[in-house]
């Protein structure tokens, strides 16, 4: 029998068991996927709750529209529309839980491949947050990958996200460290094994699977890039004040070409293959589709795709 089958957190009830996706609009539909995803493969999706952290419904965001950030030493420019303006809202589902019970927060490239619920009801011990590693090199060994969390909610009171996402832009917090949980205590963190969130490998062992590099979401094949690669100029000063030149005059996105295919063709099988579920099951629209596509936010054969893996399925 495993931890999570003799655990007595079986008993909680729905209100103590949340998993939270944070997103905004360029990944809604990786969001809404997630949560079909979640319910899907799990034998208890009746015990657990599934809500969304929009970057639409936190205002303190969207005032710091265009203002300077401390970022790995350095300063960016905070931007709404970026594919990952909904990051610091990972730290928010404590609060949004009452301080009660257990959470899981994911990303919204993040999709269920195991049974969330073996997560939300396993022996933390005594830890207050879980999470993979986000590194092998030995020192990077502390970096908490936040982009799937395992949560005991009434632990984590100290989380104040939006006073914390302030300090980012008075210079006294990094994100960077923020996001890899450098100002946790050590003794409040706990490890998850990697295939709670999987980068980008699928196996039969992957509970959790993250399409985690950006260039090759299976969704994104063919369109402009639309998100802020991670600054790694910082050593060639030269190269570095030429990109912030490109940014400033062309656009933030100008000259960063466009989403590549993913290059395994199961993970962008199971994307579709999921996409096609909720329209069946009236989750997800072609309404809606079509309009992603109009946005930019869906590749524009995705209804090319839906139909090879329809006819696939017949």
């Amino acid at each position: 029998m495993t931890v999570a089958e003799n655990s007595p957190s079986d008993t909680r009830t729905p209100e103590e068991l949340r998993v939270f996706i944070h997103t905004n609009d360029r990944q809604w539909l990786g969001a809404l996927v997630a949560a079909h995803a979640l319910r899907r493969n799990s034998r208890h999706a009746d015990t657990f709750t599934v809500e969304f952290i929009h970057v639409k419904d936190y205002p303190f965001l969207a005032v710091r529209e265009g203002q300077e950030f401390l970022r790995g030493g350095t300063t960016r420019t905070w931007r709404m529309d970026d594919l990952q303006s909904f990051t610091p809202l990972r730290f928010l589902a404590p609060q949004l839980a009452g301080y009660r019970g257990r959470a899981v927060v994911i990303d919204p490239d993040v999709f269920a491949v195991g049974d969330i619920h073996e997560l939300l009801t396993r022996d933390m011990q005594g830890a207050a947050v879980m999470g993979r590693r986000r590194s092998g090199r030995d020192e990077k060994g502390f970096q908490v990958a936040t982009s799937v969390m395992l949560l005991d909610c009434a632990r984590l009171r100290h989380w104040d996200c939006e006073r914390e996402f302030g300090e980012l832009f008075s210079f006294t917090r990094d994100y960077k460290d923020w996001m890899v949980l450098a100002h946790e205590r050590p003794e409040n963190i706990g490890w998850l094994e990697p295939e709670w969130n999987d980068f980008d490998r699928l196996t039969p062992q992957t509970k959790m699977l993250h399409n985690t590099k950006r260039r090759t979401q299976p969704w994104k094949t063919g369109l402009p890039v639309d998100f802020t690669p991670a600054d790694k100029l910082k050593d060639k000063p030269l190269l570095a004040g030429l990109n912030r030149v490109r940014a400033r005059l062309l656009g933030e996105y100008a000259l960063l070409g466009r989403y590549a295919r993913h290059p395994d063709p199961a993970q962008e099988r199971l994307f579709f293959t999921l996409v096609r579920e909720c329209l069946d099951n009236g989750s997800v629209t072609e309404d809606l589709l079509r309009a992603e596509m109009a946005r930019n936010h869906l590749r524009h054969d995705a209804l090319d795709v839906l139909n090879k893996i329809r006819l696939e399925a017949a």
